[in-house]
């Protein structure tokens, strides 16, 4: 016979086998075990899942706000200046610090030469061509020249990172705004400053197919291509600036300095400028007043402070203008490469694979050296290498799927010398930085590559392997 027990402690006879006792009491079975009622035993399990329903909330609502956070706490380093950022200018010494930062700017008188020529000089005239595109060249340069200061400028109001990206991404404004020009005309050798080997290695791969045949596959597969390229520079994007931002970044006991530039003696000069009264209007940092403790000793770069030139509306005012003079010149010297090529002087390749881009990128070959100099490795292999990266990742593939929107046949189906070139290119560039430091005999090594390409560049006679595609209109 079983015995039932209530909650309130009482006793009371019940029948055996199958209980019939009311919720809430605890019953023995037969085997002495005690159990639950059923009604009690819902009531239990409901109450364990609402319990374990609301650690889980709260566990992954930390979780959640951990995460955003976090990227709270990335995007806020990555606005952040490694340094402290001194008093700005006014409008008026911003101003002129723009316009007197750089000797090149005397070539700025160049810009209304090269529209007059453009307006003025008539079509039958014989060398009207060439004086235009020479002029366009050269006015190109000093705006080249005043992007990367003014994005210079803006860089120092953010992180190195950042700061590196905006100089690659601003740096080839020039490149992609002559890309797209000359997409536009129907120039597509002139786009193609870059290569990609894959629609190349196709095109030579399937020789039985006829023209019209290939040109669709080829086409095809350069707009696929291209649009994987641009993935894979979102993904870039994301690796540098967020997920792996900290190998980007130029502090740690793995960066050393240079063995010939030291902080101290860049302190010292601007101690001696002080003492003669003539210390330098445009200096990008002023060391913090000398104190008995380190007037003798070197002064570390933690007491620097980036004295901007230019205040922050002056610098995106100064972007805005700048790009719009590059517009329209480099539309002026898109439209006189055809005369100047069809005249044998100049070829195709040496002026898309030398000419322009010593145009495009001659700010940030400035920049690059003047920051290696000052130890900011991460920001010079940035805007180097990352700037190479973001031609090939991003301007070329952006540029084929423009063309793609705008029914131009541009691909990625390139001269095989140029791929050659490029292939060699990248194969030197890798042994050099992959020890993670140089030496002058490399530099003069990569220098003496160069002029080796520009020299077959300029006898090079091209070929044209897209002339399977259909016509550009």
């Amino acid at each position: 016979m079983s015995i039932a027990l209530s909650y309130g402690h009482s006793r009371e006879s019940t029948t055996v086998g199958h209980s019939n006792s009311p919720p809430g009491e605890l019953v023995e079975s037969p085997l002495h075990s005690p159990r639950v009622g059923e009604d009690d035993r819902h009531a239990y399990v409901s109450a364990q899942t609402t319990a374990v329903t609301d650690d889980l909330g709260r566990t992954a609502q930390p979780r959640r706000s951990s995460r955003l956070s976090d990227i709270r706490r990335r995007t806020l380093e990555m606005m952040t200046p490694s340094k402290p950022i001194g008093e700005e200018p006014t409008a008026l010494a911003s101003v002129k610090a723009f316009l007197l930062c750089s000797k090149l700017n005397v070539l700025l008188v160049f810009i209304p030469v090269s529209w007059a020529l453009n307006f003025a000089l008539p079509h039958s005239f014989g060398a009207r061509d060439t004086l235009i595109f020479v002029f366009s060249f050269i006015a190109i340069i000093p705006l080249a020249k005043l992007l990367g200061f003014a994005t210079e400028e803006l860089s120092l109001r953010v992180g190195q990172t950042l700061a590196g990206l905006m100089n690659a991404t601003l740096g080839n404004a020039v490149e992609l705004i002559v890309a797209i020009i000359a997409l536009v005309k129907c120039e597509l050798r002139i786009v193609q400053a870059s290569s990609v080997l894959l629609p190349a290695a196709f095109h030579f791969s399937v020789p039985d197919l006829d023209d019209s045949t290939e040109g669709t596959y080829i086409l095809s597969v350069s707009h696929g291509v291209a649009i994987i390229l641009l993935v894979i520079y979102i993904a870039y994007l994301f690796f540098q600036l967020f997920s792996h931002s900290n190998l980007y970044a130029d502090t740690g006991d793995h960066i050393f300095k240079s063995t010939n530039y030291h902080a101290d003696k860049k302190k010292q000069l601007a101690r001696l400028s002080r003492k003669i009264g003539k210390a330098n209007p445009f200096s990008k940092e002023k060391s913090t007043p000398p104190t008995a403790a380190n007037e003798e000793g070197p002064v570390e770069e933690e007491d620097e402070i980036e004295v901007p030139c230019m205040n922050l509306w002056v610098s995106i005012g100064a972007l805005v203008i700048v790009t719009v003079l590059v517009a329209v010149t480099a539309e002026w010297l898109v439209d006189s490469i055809k005369g100047v090529t069809e005249s044998g002087k100049l070829s195709k390749e040496f002026v898309g694979m030398i000419l322009l881009p010593i145009v495009g990128n001659a700010a940030e070959h400035l920049t690059a050296v003047t920051v290696s100099v000052k130890d900011k490795l991460t920001l010079s292999l940035g805007v180097a290498v990352g700037s190479s990266i973001q031609i090939a990742l991003f301007v070329i593939p952006f540029v084929v799927t423009l063309g793609w929107i705008l029914g131009k046949p541009l691909t990625l189906l390139f001269d095989p010398y140029e791929s050659v070139a490029l292939f060699l290119s990248v194969l030197t560039v890798n042994y050099v930085v992959q020890d993670g430091k140089s030496n002058w005999l490399e530099g003069f090594i990569l220098m003496c590559l160069y002029v080796i390409l520009a020299v077959t560049f300029w006898f090079y006679p091209g070929t044209d392997p897209s002339g399977v595609l259909t016509q550009c209109r």
